[in-house]
């Protein structure tokens, strides 16, 4: 018996079996008469993607000179590997993309008008895709989903792999579901928790009370009779490449340690803290490697993914748990997890998007949450999305749900960064921010290599001094104090004082002469 046939294991489904050139067909007959299919797929950060299915529909629109003929608007509940989704963008195969994104061809498509994307807090759009709202127009459907598992259980139900994001709601609204059983890697069996959403007025209370607790099933329970095809993948995950903690990052991090140090003093927090989240990239992972070293023991983890650091954070035997609704390791990271699979999966709980980033759980929980914007103003309102205020990155992502739903909120970045023309040209604080992603509203604690300012308490002009003065590059120090002045007095000392006139120039000097130090030309 060959090893897709051991994970398929209710059999009357291995006549679906199908080859990658006949799930084309599949589409093709499908969008006969249809301008664009909408499609789900599996995935959360390049982790759990389809890929086989997505990569051969990419070749049939570039052997066939289809590009910008054959569309489709893809539904994912978070970025998946650039070999599929950046490829399509490069092939003119994506009309509208919600609600998270990576890849340079892709954000170029969406900044130049060609790929409709929308932004959407993670744990929102999962239950806006259940609720149907994407699709309104058309149902509230889905044409397809196309899924990564690594096994179909006795009743049809299936078994995902090394992440969840939205797949339960997408396999839950697809007409048409395509499988991609990955026998490439291991039977992830027994590290899921799903639930499935309900529609309102019947929505339940998600009963977590601890990061430990179960609530669902191992596998998404799904009609089998809408799954119209099976492929076999053997691709790995393209995984996320690890970004190595700099001196920068490694001072951000220092500082974080030791306000966790006196809010144990003060009594705010446990010896062991509480539910930490922690967001992707150098600054998050210089946090973890804090921990790694630090003195904090017994500690647990509710978040969205788990980066490499966080297996060295188990291997230290100081995180008892986690959860997360993705692996978001990289190549490496994935040899490790595979060589002490069974010793990792018995901490790790992977659970659906809409309850790993879920606001009801989160404030339950008291989850600590800490990730890292574009850039804040003096009144602490973030912008983590649109540089200058037009220009889309990569989207919200999960950070707002954490951000304003956690006991503490903290937001760490570099306080400026290198422009093309000044090795300080970019202040990460400025006067007003020109894209708001979390209010004053949503945020207690900023942090930069400059210091930490703990905002909580503070009335709006506090709040500003106390950026400026902690969180502020020398190079810019003096400005943005003496900016504040000039606001009060021209506002007669106003609830947040602001120049109209002024407030933007920083930004304006960067576009226009790479450097936002504009008082320097």
């Amino acid at each position: 018996m060959s090893e897709l046939e051991k994970r398929i294991r209710k059999k009357s489904l291995l006549s679906k079996v199908m080859k990658p050139e006949d799930i084309v067909k599949l589409f093709a007959e499908a969008g006969a008469g249809k301008k664009v299919l909408n499609l789900g797929w599996s995935g959360f950060t390049p982790v759990g993607y389809p890929k086989v299915v997505p990569i051969a529909l990419a070749d049939y629109v570039e052997q066939n000179g289809l590009q910008g003929k054959w569309k489709f608007n893809l539904f994912i509940g978070a970025s998946v590997g650039v070999e599929t989704e950046d490829r399509w963008a490069t092939l003119d195969m994506i009309d509208r993309r919600w609600p998270y994104q990576t890849g340079k061809n892709i954000q170029k498509s969406i900044n130049s008008g060609k790929i409709r994307f929308g932004d959407k807090h993670l744990s929102m759009f999962a239950q806006d895709l259940k609720y149907g709202f994407y699709t309104k127009d058309e149902g509230g459907k889905l044409d397809f989903a196309l899924i990564e598992a690594s096994a179909i259980t006795e009743d049809g139900g299936i078994v995902l792999a090394g992440s969840i994001g939205a797949a339960p709601e997408i396999i839950d609204v697809a007409d048409k579901i395509i499988v991609e059983i990955n026998t490439g890697v291991p039977s992830f069996e027994g590290i899921h928790d799903i639930v499935s959403t309900d529609l309102p007025p019947n929505r339940k209370p998600y009963l977590i009370t601890k990061v430990t607790d179960r609530i669902g099933t191992t596998y998404v329970p799904v009609d089998d009779k809408k799954i119209v095809a099976i492929i076999e993948s053997k691709m790995p995950d393209n995984g996320r490449a690890l970004t190595e903690p700099d001196d920068l990052s490694n001072t951000i991090a220092g500082h974080i340690m030791e306000f966790f140090k006196h809010e144990i003093k003060m009594g705010r927090l446990p010896e062991n803290l509480l539910p930490l989240q922690s967001g992707v990239g150098n600054i998050a992972n210089a946090v973890v490697g804090g921990l790694v070293n630090g003195d904090f023991k017994n500690l647990l983890v509710f978040t969205e993914v788990l980066q490499d650091t966080m297996l060295d954070l188990f291997d230290s035997g100081k995180l008892d748990f986690a959860n997360a609704t993705s692996l978001s390791l990289s190549a490496k990271g994935f040899e490790r997890f595979f060589a002490k699979f069974d010793e990792y999966t018995k901490k790790i709980i992977l659970r659906p998007q809409q309850i790993s980033n879920n606001p009801e759980c989160i404030r339950r929980l008291g989850v600590i949450g800490m990730n890292t914007p574009v850039e804040f103003d003096i009144y602490a309102h973030a912008n983590s999305t649109c540089v200058g205020g037009t220009r889309m990155i990569n989207g919200l992502g999960g950070s707002g749900d954490f951000e304003r739903n956690a006991y503490i909120s903290i937001m760490h970045t570099p306080s400026c960064r290198p422009s093309k023309t000044d090795e300080f040209g970019i202040s990460a604080v400025v006067p007003k921010a020109p894209h708001v992603d979390h209010t004053e509203h949503d945020i207690d604690v900023l942090v930069t290599e400059q210091g930490l300012a703990d905002l909580r308490g503070m009335a709006p002009k506090e709040r500003a001094r106390e950026i400026i003065k902690k969180c502020a590059h020398p190079a810019y120090k003096d400005y943005l104090m003496d900016y504040l002045e000039r606001a009060e007095k021209a506002t007669g000392y106003a609830h947040e004082p602001q120049l109209l006139d002024e407030c933007y120039k920083m930004h304006l000097s960067l576009a226009e002469n790479g450097t936002m130090r504009f008082w320097n030309k």
